[in-house]
């Protein structure tokens, strides 16, 4: 495989450092959170001016026609900026099954208002009792004339009380846990019989309770083959895993860099404490972990559009387990080695920590990732 940067790829990761550096700083970050949305709905502009939010559709739809190496670069800023705003639902999640799924009168009525910034997209997906499962939905869809009505409850929708629209999953036939059977439907936010109760997350992200009780949905709403959804849930949570190791190879950098600057600059004894060679041990170690993390990162990324499932899903479950364990390694040495001021709201290396360990348990922790992986029966087997 060639790991080598276009030179507009390049050019693309040189834009975002830029944007980040000049507008993303860690005082802006904790000023964002307390907009209304939890994010910057300025920098969100800033993102569409850019491209960003195009980047991954094709330009027949008013994309710009990028790929999963796109998408990896823009993740990687993200997660050394720690950005709040929804790329990650709206653009590579709800996005997803827009390009993947939706109809070409789907795609022309949101791709460009995605593209704007005018539109923002949540998946709602995950359910109390569901853990890791994306067979698991207990949500029911039942027909109803031409249309379909819907009832359940939805968890964790990440950026569910911002989104304009719902992508939601709903079982029209089979038991709760099997795998066809079940349908994805375009929600409106503010629809009739939709319930949301936002909430921040632990790493400063946030949101919402999802409740359908009674939603109408038209037919034309139907994302992809009623009753056949799962292959391209399966698919776009792919391409999520895809990105996700990449913001965490972003945020692992940034925690690496601020540690070994904070080495160098904290006395004890009168000299750096950077000049102990136990402190210097570890601050190997974390690059080590740091490193496996983004060779695995970058394979992900080759591999998200792989043709063959099986094939993909061994590339990405071998990337989960890696980001999941390498997380821990930086992120563990990193608190400690700052000290106490690592564990305070005011450092930002506690915040990097945090978002790591979120990232490790979307859609399964390395543990549920290495038991996938055995059933494939092992990477590179």
């Amino acid at each position: 495989m060639d790991f080598e940067l276009s030179d507009e790829q390049r050019l693309l990761r040189e834009s975002l450092e830029r944007l980040t550096a000049e507008h993303y700083d860690f005082a802006a970050r904790q000023r964002h959170a307390r907009e209304p949305g939890g994010f910057s709905e300025e920098m969100w502009r800033r993102y569409a001016e850019l491209g960003l939010l195009a980047l991954p559709f094709a330009e027949r739809d008013g994309g710009i026609g990028g790929g999963p190496v796109e998408t990896m670069i823009v993740m990687e800023a993200f997660g050394r900026a720690l950005a709040l705003e929804p790329y990650l639902a709206t653009v590579v999640l709800g996005g997803g099954f827009v390009r993947l799924g939706g109809s070409a009168a789907i795609r022309a009525a949101l791709v460009p208002a995605i593209a704007s910034g005018e539109l923002k997209l949540a998946f709602a997906h995950a359910e109390r009792q569901a853990r890791y499962d994306l067979a698991d939905v207990a949500t029911a869809a039942r027909r109803d004339g031409a249309g379909f009505v819907l009832d359940g409850a939805k968890s964790l929708v990440l950026h569910g009380d911002a989104a304009d629209k719902l992508v939601v999953s709903a079982r029209l036939a089979g038991a709760q846990r099997d795998r066809d059977g079940i349908g994805l439907f375009l929600v409106d936010g503010g629809q009739g019989g939709v319930t949301r109760r936002g909430f921040p997350t632990v790493d400063g992200l946030r949101a919402a309770e999802v409740t359908l009780a009674g939603v109408r949905v038209a037919a034309d709403a139907v994302i992809g083959e009623a009753g056949d959804g799962f292959g391209l849930i399966e698919r776009v949570v792919d391409t999520a895993i895809a990105a996700l190791a990449a913001e965490a190879v972003g945020a692992m950098a940034a925690m690496h860099a601020l540690t070994v600057d904070y080495l160098k600059t904290r006395k004890q004894f009168g000299v750096p404490i950077g000049n102990f060679q136990v402190l210097q041990h570890r601050a190997a170690d974390m690059l080590i972990a740091l490193e496996e993390a983004r060779s695995l990162a970058l394979l992900a990324a080759m591999t998200a559009e792989e043709p063959d499932a099986i094939e993909r899903r061994k590339a990405l479950a071998a990337a989960k387990v890696q980001i999941g364990r390498s997380g821990r390694i930086v992120g563990q040495g990193a608190i400690q080695l700052h000290g106490g001021m690592g564990m305070t709201m005011e450092h930002p290396v506690g915040h990097y920590f945090k978002r790591v360990t979120m990232i490790d348990t979307l859609f399964g922790d390395a543990d549920h990732h290495l038991a996938a992986l055995a059933r494939l029966g092992g990477f590179g087997a």
